[in-house]
């Protein structure tokens, strides 16, 4: 007996999308100021705005912990108050880590740090926003 094949439509959400902040997606395009999480991913957009302003928050964790005992909570604590002291003294890369953050998350912006005193760091960053009046995103 031949085989006939029968075409058969399921409708069913093909991605998964939360939104969180003004609501807008277009198409996986970013309309307003919002926070689209494609399974679990940012938009590659995002995603490039997180990951550059984290790998500058690199580049000061990794000068400053020449000069601190990474292997302390002390000298983690004492590493994380230099850094943001370097950040807030800088209002170029303050507005810039404050726009990666209004455009992710803390929690994402975390992906993107690989050093021993980042959960430091991040915790640091998220109080930092906050008190600038711009909220996070978790």
């Amino acid at each position: 007996m031949p085989e006939s094949k029968k075409q058969i439509n399921i409708h069913a959400p093909a991605i998964s999308v939360a939104n969180e902040g003004t609501q807008g997606n277009l198409a996986g395009k970013n309309v307003g100021r919002q926070q689209s999480i494609i399974n679990n991913n940012y938009v590659p957009e995002q995603r490039q705005i997180l990951a550059d302003a984290a790998q500058e928050i690199q580049a000061i964790l990794e000068q400053l912990d020449k000069f601190y005992d990474i292997n302390t909570n002390t000298g983690k604590m004492a590493l994380t108050l230099e850094a943001m002291q370097r950040i807030e003294n800088n209002p170029t890369l303050a507005k810039r880590i404050l726009s990666a953050l209004a455009t992710g998350s803390v929690k994402a912006f975390e992906q993107f740090l690989n050093h021993p005193a980042a959960s430091f760091v991040v915790g640091a960053l998220e109080d930092w926003e906050k008190t600038k009046g711009h909220p996070t995103t978790q």
